[in-house]
């Protein structure tokens, strides 16, 4: 990068050490694409060389300094502009002076702390990336590389059972259960629907995933919701005493771990909505909130004390399989 045409140019590129036998994981961008990115956990050490390649070989490259960042940051999308930085990391790797030759120059963050997972949402995005950075008296040359981190959780030792009824006085009656009330992201929710009284004519049902996307604090909290999956359990009028059985595999769906109050910017919390609809299309519905977490596919030895830090952070929320006493259902009142 060169100005008017005039001095030195130079390509800036940052090569991870263990590029070769890193895992890379799919993630999703703002624009709504994927791509994959090499994939951190935390307390990993993060190192490797920011690389000059200088344009010109008879020329000098003048600078101020050349440093390289980790960055893990947050934006919300109505407050563009300015970032919440949660982890920064600064290395120097040359004094003011200037380069002669296109060289490379090491780097190693150990041990970094990368508490929250990588995630983009409808209105937030969090973000680690390592950034090199030439600095120059008139144009600064930079460069950014993002990477991905996931958090890893052990099993919740307690995990109870979802039991509640629920129904509309006189009209239905009906026992919802889930078999767990905490899943990993590729776990298999299994429950069953128990008919006590039917009278009124339901003709569909269905389990939906909701995902709940929470910004903001105070008087300006905004939430977003967003219908993961809609998943149908019955089709046709069920009668008393009969029992639908509910088997949903959550792998086939693009599910984050629950986020509670990240860095007091966003929560991320997911709910299990069971839709009845009627003959008159009336649409009757429960929400019940279910953890998600993460499981390593295979935890190597090397991860083990990552592991244990993940699971450190793993927020355990009280029992969900309370019996609760029969309300109404919630009607939306919508016709269709």
């Amino acid at each position: 990068m060169s100005f008017f045409g005039f001095g030195q140019s130079v390509d800036v590129d940052i090569l991870l050490n263990d590029a070769d036998s890193r895992r890379r994981a799919e993630h999703k961008t703002e624009d709504g694409k994927k791509d994959k990115y090499f994939l951190f956990y935390d307390g990993e050490t993060v190192s490797g060389k920011v690389s000059l390649a200088l344009k010109n070989p008879n020329k000098r490259l003048e600078h101020q300094g050349i440093k390289v960042e980790f960055i893990g940051q947050i934006e919300l999308y109505y407050d563009r502009g300015n970032h919440h930085e949660f982890v920064s990391l600064v290395k120097d790797l040359a004094r003011p002076g200037e380069v002669t030759q296109s060289q490379a120059f090491d780097f190693e963050f150990t041990h970094v702390e990368k508490p929250y997972e990588s995630y983009t949402g409808q209105n937030v995005k969090l973000r680690y990336f390592l950034r090199a950075t030439i600095s120059r008296r008139l144009n600064d040359v930079v460069k950014e590389m993002d990477i991905v981190v996931h958090t890893l959780s052990t099993y919740p030792e307690l995990n109870s059972s979802i039991k509640m009824e629920v129904g509309i006085e006189d009209c239905l009656h009906i026992e919802f259960e889930y078999n767990k009330s905490k899943y990993h992201l590729k776990d298999v929710i299994v429950g069953k629907i128990y008919f006590l009284l039917v009278r009124i004519k339901i003709k569909h049902m269905e389990i939906d995933i909701i995902k709940r996307e929470t910004t903001g604090t105070g008087p300006n909290v905004y939430h977003e919701n967003d219908t993961i999956a809609k998943y149908e359990i019955m089709d046709g009028a069920p009668v008393r005493g009969e029992s639908i059985p509910i088997r949903l595999f959550l792998a086939g769906y693009e599910l984050t771990p629950t986020m509670r109050d990240i860095n007091k910017k966003f929560s991320v919390r997911y709910y299990l909505n069971l839709v009845l609809i009627d003959d008159e299309e009336r649409r009757y519905f429960k929400q019940q909130e279910v953890v998600l977490w993460r499981k390593g596919d295979i935890v190597r030895k090397s991860m083990s004390h990552q592991a244990a830090i993940a699971s450190q952070r793993f927020e355990g929320t009280t029992p969900l399989g309370e019996a609760r006493t029969p309300g109404p259902l919630s009607d939306s009142g919508n016709r269709q």
